[in-house]
């Protein structure tokens, strides 16, 4: 591709130089500034590329202009010496990668199959022709890695976010650090028009931040003392002060990192079918062209040379390098463009399994609710005060991390677990605090029915959360959430994308699960479900097929559903670790219409990856049957092989658009 340079080729089928840097690579400084600096060295090897090439060009058009009007007049060996020059200069990195593949016993590909072509063209004479073969090869070569070098760019755009420093706040003294050094409560200050370096919680100070490269929303929020912020979104106009949630590798931008680089390793069925078809395709089309080369003359059917020479159109129309390199660059265009909108895809297979879906399963609470829950009524049993059924329930909720539960820890101030109580988080039931005897719990029916205490059936559509100490019911409490405003359009939209059905699964009580799926059109539902029994659901809905299935959950007690159906998909699932390891895709704002704009994302993306497979096979198969009857040259040939895959790689890049 560029001169003096060895080729090798990814996982992915992008060819690119040793130590290129692309994120498909394991290096570190791949964002930030160096991004930058390897998006100019990129335009700069593309620039020089080009102006060798044009060089060579200019040379060649005027030895073709020479040997056309003067060739009689012309020395010929001079004039094949100037093409082999040509060619030597064109083509010496193309012989120097099929020389290492023939050494390591790849005898069929891109490179051996033109390379041997092109040389077998000038042992028949053919001179002009070999060095054009090969000077379109190289210019389709450039562009070809021009456009994947855009393609992965555009994601190391979004990702250029890694923070470069973080200004450590230590015994009233600033230290500066990088990121990966942050702790757990370790301070660190972050100046207007900087980038939060980790995840964590404001604790003083006020600033807009740009959430853009994370969530993909445009508009900017408001952080202030108590707001929660994420790694690798940009503090605007405010110098705030954030106490560590936890290290660097735990951040949103780390796990946003770490989610992008392995994306490209897991590929979907369409490439892996394509990889097999290539690697029998190039053999069997090799052996057409020995067939063709050999079969006639020495049958008698024509001279030796004729049809060495249709041998030799086949061979380089046979280069597969239309469908290797366009395939996937659509598949990571499409991860990209899904990036940029806020949804973190796992691999270029969950593409593919979105496409297929016919029904779609949603968690309730802070999927198709926010989650933000209000306490709508305290009602204590007889005998007990009002004031100590809620400290009750908030000591025994304070250690959950569930909308719930912080919804009714958050109405007591200053609450503390005593000393030597363990926490028992007992899931999809409720939480429990034990020290000997001692013992309080807050949670469903189920939970106090473990312990043998009965709960009154209570009517209306909040959550109720029962409590009890030491055995005795203290009461109920009930809170509230309510239905996204997006929910309704999102179920709308997953219909008009022809989802057949979509269903509800949820701990709550049936009240709850009946408002809510009766609000938003929904064809079915499950309520008080544990997170195995939400499995179970799931299969059931699904006649234990689940390849034609997504669940989208908000990563709390989710995991096992996750991974069950066919593609899980984490709303907002930095929140949950959970999330991040059991989902195929994580949508960063908590948005349901995020949902149907992965379908389209995914639809678009297998067009565009289809037309390019009917488009290289459709013209190739032509102007081989055009090649084998004498009715295309070598000339025809670099259209049918070059031409098409720039076609292709230019149709590829369409999958990074962010019109859906």
């Amino acid at each position: 591709m560029h001169e003096n340079t060895d080729f090798e080729r990814n996982d992915d089928g992008h060819e690119h130089e040793d130590g290129c840097g692309c994120c498909c690579c394991s290096a570190s400084e791949r964002y930030g500034a160096e991004c930058e600096e390897e998006e100019r060295q990129a335009g700069d090897k593309f620039h020089k590329e080009m102006l060798l090439l044009a060089a060579i060009g200019l040379i060649f058009a005027l030895c073709l202009v020479l040997d056309e009007f003067f060739g009689d007049n012309l020395n010929k060996q001079l004039l094949d010496a100037f093409f082999i020059a040509l060619y030597l200069a064109c083509g010496l990195p193309v012989l120097k990668v099929a020389f290492r593949a023939l050494m390591h016993g790849d005898f069929f590909n891109e490179f051996t199959l033109m390379g041997g072509a092109t040389l077998a063209a000038i042992a028949i004479g053919e001179m002009s022709e070999a060095v054009g073969v090969m000077l379109f090869y190289r210019l389709g070569e450039a562009f070809q890695e021009k456009a994947s070098s855009q393609s992965r760019r555009s994601i190391k755009a979004l990702l250029a976010q890694k923070p470069i420093v973080a200004r450590l706040i230590k015994d009233g003294t600033q230290i500066e650090t990088v990121p990966e050094k942050i702790g757990r409560g370790d301070l660190v200050q972050v100046f207007p028009g900087e980038v939060i370096p980790i995840d964590g919680t404001v604790k003083s100070g006020i600033s807009q931040v740009d959430c853009s490269a994370i969530t993909g929303e445009s508009v900017p929020v408001t952080a202030e003392p108590g707001s929660t912020v994420h790694g690798g979104t940009l503090a605007i106009d405010g110098l705030i002060t954030v106490e560590a949630s936890g290290p660097f590798e735990d951040s949103t931008i780390s796990r946003m990192l770490e989610m992008v680089q392995n994306a490209a390793a897991r590929k979907s069925p369409t490439e892996r079918f394509i990889t097999r078809f290539a690697k029998r395709y190039t053999p069997a089309v090799f052996c057409i062209a020995a067939m063709v080369a050999l079969l006639p003359p020495l049958t008698g059917h024509g001279s030796f040379h004729s049809w060495f020479y249709r041998g030799l159109v086949m061979l380089v129309i046979s280069c597969p390098c239309a469908l290797v390199i366009s395939i996937p660059l659509g598949y990571f265009g499409g991860i990209g463009c899904a990036s940029k909108k806020g949804i973190l895809v796992k691999g270029a297979n969950v593409l593919d399994a979105v496409n297929n879906v016919t029904t779609a399963v949603f968690d309730k609470t802070g999927t198709l609710t926010y989650g933000r829950f209000k306490i709508a009524a305290i009602v204590p049993s007889n005998g007990t005060d009002r004031d100590e059924l809620l400290k009750t329930a908030a000591l025994a909720e304070s250690a959950s991390k569930h909308p719930v539960a912080k919804a009714i820890a958050q109405e007591v101030k200053d609450i503390a677990i005593p000393i030597g109580f363990d926490i028992i988080q007992v899931p999809g039931k409720g939480m429990l605090l034990r020290n000997g005897k001692n013992m309080i719990a807050a949670g469903n029916s189920s939970l106090l029915a473990d312990f043998g205490v009965e709960t009154p059936d209570v009517t209306g559509t909040g959550t109720v959360v029962h409590v009890m100490k030491n055995r005795s019911y203290l009461g109920h409490i009930i809170v509230e959430d309510s239905i996204r405003k997006e929910a309704r359009s999102a179920v709308d939209e997953l219909r008009r994308l022809g989802v057949k059905f979509v269903y509800m699964l949820t701990g709550d009580r049936k009240e709850a699960a009946k408002s809510v799926a009766d609000a938003l059109g929904l064809d079915g539902y499950r309520f008080e479900l544990l997170p195995h029994e939400k499995v179970d659901a799931l299969k059931e809905i699904c006649g234990n097929d689940t390849s034609k299935t997504l669940y989208v959950g908000d990563g709390i007690n989710d995991g096992p559903v996750l991974v069950t159906s066919e593609t899980g998909i984490a709303m907002g699932g930095f929140g949950s670790q959970v999330a991040v390891e059991a989902a195929d895709v994580v949508i960063l704002d908590d948005s349901p219409l995020k949902v149907a704009e992965l379908i389209r994302i995914a639809r678009k993306t297998r067009v565009i990856v289809w037309e390019n497979i009917i488009m290289a096979l459709t013209v190739k198969g032509v102007f081989m049957l055009l090649g084998a009857v004498g009715l295309a040259g070598l000339w025809e040939a670099v259209f049918a092989d070059v031409g098409v895959a720039l076609l292709a790689i230019l149709n590829a890049t369409r999958a990074a658009s962010a019109k859906t």
